[in-house]
């Protein structure tokens, strides 16, 4: 066995309504003034609401951000800092995706004082502590309430990420009650993108390991079985539920075994045409699948009849098509765009794209199979469609 480090949260509290617990999580970590950062839409349909009266009721304080977008810049994560500053806050809490996550990671280390944003991002480089920090996840995708990273966009195509496990939370509380009024287009892209990362970080290939690949496939299960029933039957609470929790399980093993070109492809395509991570994501796996199959077949065929949800037959190489066209037909099933043409990405621009992913070094190096510009663009016109 390879020797292996392995980091995660030390606490999670799973189940349908803990999110009017937190007063007493809040307690347990000893913060009685808390900067709550969420995005308007969650506010505007109530869905912050009960919980922060909650914790006002057993005398939590609350300090409410709730300005944060997608992809959100950097002045929305100082904006968020200033806002915990001068009002004096001994905690901060995130309710929402994986944006306001980010967002709350990173300010929890800002307003420990220690360090500058700048000074933050890449791997390893926060020097500091960071305040108490709960992440509440309202959608079952990021998994970003387990994982060390938070990404804040630097400019008008370019994002940068800050990796240290002083990100990874005190607490995070899974309440898929909080999931149940997900839109359908939500869920799937954020399902997919739960499924992503589960697959990429079983064939990462640096730091896959143990704990990580029991993760990964246990992530899957809980996803392939239900992402079906929480897209087209919303109010499932049990779907939701278990859609939650693999979200979760598959961002441990992301964060400890790290993902690959089917992120490091779809980062421009968010980066120029906004399109959401998820379903970037799901634009390009089936073809990012199909190149990297001569070299991980034999890991594909492993999880492939969980992807499938049957037993298999034929060799490695059989396994691993059945397990692409499974999920090109999951992607059609939950009525995702299947191809870079229908998600209205110019074909003109693929040449520019694959040169902006091969900006995604540190993504690409966990690749099974080497990616160079060349192969990226083939990627890229195979993703694009049969019109190309």
């Amino acid at each position: 066995m390879q020797p292996f480090l392995f980091n995660t949260v030390g606490r999670v509290l799973c189940a349908p309504g803990s999110a009017l617990s937190l007063a007493d999580e809040c307690k347990r970590l000893g913060v009685s003034r808390l900067l709550l950062v969420t995005d308007p839409g969650l506010v505007a349909i109530g869905l912050v609401q009960p919980a922060q009266e909650a914790m006002a009721k057993q005398g939590i304080e609350i300090v409410l951000f709730d300005q944060v977008r997608e992809d959100p810049p950097e002045e929305t994560v100082l904006a968020a800092a200033d806002a915990g500053r001068d009002a004096g806050v001994d905690g901060v809490l995130a309710i929402g995706g994986g944006s306001s996550m980010d967002v709350a990671k990173v300010v929890a280390v800002l307003l420990a004082g220690e360090q500058g944003l700048s000074e933050m991002y890449g791997v390893e480089q926060v020097t500091g502590g960071r305040l108490p920090l709960i992440l509440v996840p309202t959608t079952a995708g990021t998994g970003s309430e387990v994982t060390p990273v938070a990404v804040v966009t630097t400019g008008e195509t370019t994002k940068a990420g800050v990796s240290s496990p002083v990100l990874l939370p005190d607490v995070a509380v899974l309440d898929a009650d909080l999931t149940l009024g997900l839109p359908a287009s939500v869920t799937a892209m954020t399902g997919v993108d739960a499924m992503v990362h589960a697959i990429e970080a079983y064939t990462s290939r640096h730091k896959k390991n143990p704990l990580s690949d029991n993760l990964a496939r246990q992530a899957l299960e809980l996803l392939g079985r239900n992402i079906r029933t929480a897209v087209h039957d919303g109010a499932n609470r049990e779907a939701r539920g278990h859609m939650l929790l693999g979200a979760m399980l598959a961002g441990q093993a992301f964060a400890n075994a790290p993902v690959a070109a089917v992120h490091a492809l779809a980062y421009p395509l968010g980066g120029h045409y906004h399109i959401p991570h998820g379903l970037s994501n799901s634009l390009v796996l089936p073809s990012v699948l199909a190149f990297n199959a001569p070299e991980a077949a034999a890991l594909y065929a492993e999880i492939a009849p969980i992807v499938v949800g049957q037993p298999l037959s034929g060799s490695d190489a059989d396994k691993t098509e059945q397990m692409i066209q499974s999920l090109r037909d999951l992607i059609d099933e939950v009525e995702l765009p299947a191809t870079l043409a229908q998600a209205n990405v110019p074909r003109a621009d693929l040449e520019m794209l694959a040169a902006d992913a091969m900006q995604q070094q540190r993504l690409l190096v966990n690749n099974p199979r080497e990616v160079n510009e060349a192969d990226a663009l083939a990627i890229y016109t195979d993703a694009y469609g049969a019109s190309v």
